[in-house]
C-alpha cells in the first residue's frame, strides 16, 4: 500500500502509544482495580511481579522513553505468560484465552526491533 508509505513513521508510533495503553490497562486492573476486574495478586507473586512489570513498561512504551529495552522487557514476559499460564490449559491460543499474549509478545518484539516511531520523548 504505497499510498501509507510516507505515514508508516507516525503509524508507528500511534501503535506503540495504543499497544502500551493497552498493556498498561492489564496492570492497572490489577494494582487499581481500574477497569474493575478479578485479579488482584499479592505483589511477591508472579501475576503480582508482571503487574508491576505491565504498569512499568506500558508507561515506558506509552511515552516513548526508553521504548526499546521497554518493548523487549514486556514481549519476554508475555512470552513467559503465554508458556507459563495459558498453554498448559489448551493447545490452541482461542481456547486458552492466550491469544492476547502472543499478539502482545511479538507486537513488542516487533517495537523493540524498529523503534518508538512518531510522538516519543526519545529515540531509544
Amino acid at each position: 500500500m504505497g499510498f501509507l508509505d510516507k505515514f508508516s513513521y507516525q503509524i508507528l508510533g500511534i501503535t506503540r502509544i495504543v499497544a502500551g495503553l493497552l498493556f498498561l490497562e492489564h496492570g492497572t486492573t490489577k494494582f487499581l482495580n481500574f477497569p474493575p476486574g478479578n485479579m488482584h495478586p499479592p505483589l511477591a507473586s508472579l501475576s503480582g511481579i508482571s503487574g508491576m512489570i505491565e504498569i512499568v513498561t506500558g508507561v515506558l512504551i506509552v511515552l516513548g522513553f526508553f521504548s526499546r529495552p521497554a518493548a523487549f522487557l514486556a514481549s519476554g514476559t508475555m512470552a513467559f505468560a503465554y508458556w507459563l499460564v495459558h498453554a498448559k490449559n489448551s493447545m490452541f491460543p482461542v481456547q486458552n484465552g492466550g491469544d492476547a499474549a502472543i499478539l502482545f509478545c511479538f507486537l513488542f518484539l516487533y517495537l523493540a526491533a524498529a523503534g518508538p516511531g512518531a510522538f516519543s520523548i526519545n529515540k531509544k
